[in-house]
């Protein structure tokens, strides 16, 4: 009896431990204790005395980082901030902002991290990196402003990277990380490789077998010296979805987007590839295979040096859904590898197996599509396909700059008219509508994006859809989704009946615990809707499942702060 006792006092005691708060500020001190009122100085002791749980709230202001600051040392490594304790949230504090500046951390010979992630279930949001530092002059190397290495179920949220000579994002293994509304610009390596700036990419997704899940969602890359978005040598599909990439492969000379240098690749989407032969082919057959398919969608590319949505060589075909591309060199290069085998592994040819629906360019300087075996991929309702003509007069705006505006107050994209389709112009209704029987290489979760109602007959071409979409009509068959994903209020459950039944609704943590459970209820044949609460959620990922006397269903669902 004791025992028994003694183990509910357990549990009991877990379901109601309360998390606890820290704080850090410009002007804290790492012997305080971590109030309010007595803020630590480094994000690195409040991970040090936080749990999983927890909260870290980041004043406001300048903090300039220090070399004696450097959490860790491996090899070539500097580790400046070393995050490997799961469930903690590292917040800006309420409406200010805090910025991080790494120009003092220059050890010799070392790559910095700025943030070095191998804990999972970690929320950063709403701070600025800037300045970080590259000191190897010989050779192929990087620094970096994240890296995710190992660590999964983490949003890295509102965060710009700037003026910095590193890469913003690069996620080299872990599953199902989420990097929402982030900006990387201007980053150039000025130092390395005669000042090439060939490695510094916006965004990298560079992950191994069994590293699924992975999603870059309203993130914008401008003004990068080499690419905006990278996923060379990955082994599981990456989804690129409502991002924006313009002007990379320049650095800015006054931080305009008129005062350029051109530097390296510059590609807007680089996605997939191996390096044409620079990676083996056992290792390819190692670390990288089965060759996934990547997804980029709803997505534009303006004027970046090369390419603005590229295939670089890859040994598969990817998926590139609603995307708008303007005024690159090439608005679309589809380029291949022949195939996976130990003879043609690394013999270019034109692409093969792509997936191109509702895709729109104009004005490229080279060809807008180039490098493709049309025959051997699918290709429905694009601009290059339809007996249509695109010109200025199909949009209210060609002026890029708007792509650069600031956000919206909640983090999201800005409301811009950049490429949006006039209400005259024939691109409108011009489109294909998606079945989810159409679409490769995405997970239920990640395929339910694809889906929105669109105002005409059919959707428009490209990545804006004429008026406001409408998530409240959304229909599913056979499916069910839940819209926002990622949210942080509520979201909206929509399903789909084929008869009168009772459903159940549930909520489950990834340790497989219910968290939520709502009391059965009959719904009607055909679509209904359930608005779930966030309420105690805290931030992280979770299982949601409803379930009548047929089966069950389920769908991945992300809360945020």
């Amino acid at each position: 009896m004791r025992t028994k006792l003694f183990f509910l006092a357990v549990l009991l005691n877990s379901f109601f431990t309360t998390a606890t708060d820290f704080y850090v500020a410009p002007n804290g001190s790492d012997s305080n204790n971590g109030t309010i009122d007595s803020p630590l100085e480094t994000i690195q002791k409040a991970q040090e005395l936080a749990s999983s749980g927890d909260t870290v709230y980041i004043r406001g202001g300048e903090y300039m980082m220090r070399e004696d600051q450097i959490a860790r040392y491996n090899s070539i490594w500097a580790y400046v901030t070393e995050l490997d304790k799961d469930g903690i949230n590292y917040f800006s504090y309420q409406n200010e902002k805090p910025v991080f500046d790494y120009q003092n951390i220059k050890p010799t010979d070392k790559r910095v991290f700025a943030f070095y992630i191998t804990g999972d279930n970690i929320h950063i949001k709403g701070i600025d990196i800037t300045g970080v530092q590259v000191t190897i002059t010989q050779g192929n190397t990087q620094s970096e402003c994240f890296e995710i290495n190992g660590g999964s179920n983490n949003i890295i949220e509102n965060v710009n990277m700037y003026d910095n000579m590193a890469i913003g994002v690069y996620i080299l293994r872990g599953s199902n990380n989420l990097i929402l509304n982030c900006d990387a610009y201007r980053n150039y390596d000025s130092v390395s490789q005669n000042g090439t700036g060939g490695n510094v990419d916006g965004f990298g997704v560079h992950v191994r077998n069994g590293d699924v899940g992975n999603v870059l969602r309203g993130c914008r890359a401008w003004l990068n010296s080499d690419d905006g978005f990278d996923t060379i040598n990955s082994g599981e599909p990456v989804l690129i979805d409502n991002c924006w990439a313009f002007y990379n492969g320049y650095s800015s000379n006054d931080g305009t987007l008129t005062n350029i240098t051109s530097r390296g690749d510059g590609n807007g989407f680089k996605i997939g590839g191996y390096g044409k032969g620079g990676t083996s082919y056992y290792t390819i057959l190692q670390r990288y295979a089965p060759i996934p398919r990547n997804t980029v969608q709803f997505s534009i590319a303006a004027k970046n040096k090369q390419s603005g949505f590229y295939a670089n060589h890859h040994l598969e075909g990817n998926n590139w859904f609603n995307n708008s591309a303007f005024q690159n060199r090439r608005n679309y290069n589809m380029l291949n590898c022949k195939e996976l085998n130990s003879q043609d592994f690394a013999t270019d040819v034109p692409g093969w197996n792509h997936h191109l629906v509702n895709n729109l360019g104009f004005g490229a300087s080279t060809a807008e599509i180039v490098e493709i075996d049309k025959p051997r991929c699918i290709l429905k309702n694009n601009y290059f396909d339809l007996s249509v003509t695109v010109n200025s007069s199909d949009f209210i705006s060609t002026d890029e700059s708007e792509l650069a505006s600031s956000r919206n107050a909640d983090g999201s994209l800005p409301s811009i008219n950049f490429l949006k389709l006039e209400a005259s112009s024939d691109l409108i209704d011009a489109g294909h509508k998606l079945e989810l029987s159409e679409i490769d290489g995405i997970d239920d979760f990640n395929l339910n994006q694809n889906l929105y109602n669109y105002g005409g007959s059919a959707p428009d071409l490209g990545a804006f859809e004429l008026g406001t979409l409408s998530v409240n009509n959304l229909f599913v068959d056979k499916k069910f989704i839940n819209y926002p994903n990622p949210f942080n209020q509520e979201t909206t459950i929509i399903f789909n009946l084929i008869e009168n039944s009772k459903i159940k609704i549930a909520v489950y943590n990834l340790l497989g615990v219910k968290i939520i459970n709502i009391p059965s209820t009959t719904y009607q044949k055909g679509k209904n809707t359930f608005v779930l609460e966030k309420g105690r959620l805290s931030s992280g990922n979770y299982l949601l499942i409803i379930e009548n006397n047929r089966g069950e269903r389920n769908t991945k669902i992300i809360s945020v702060n």
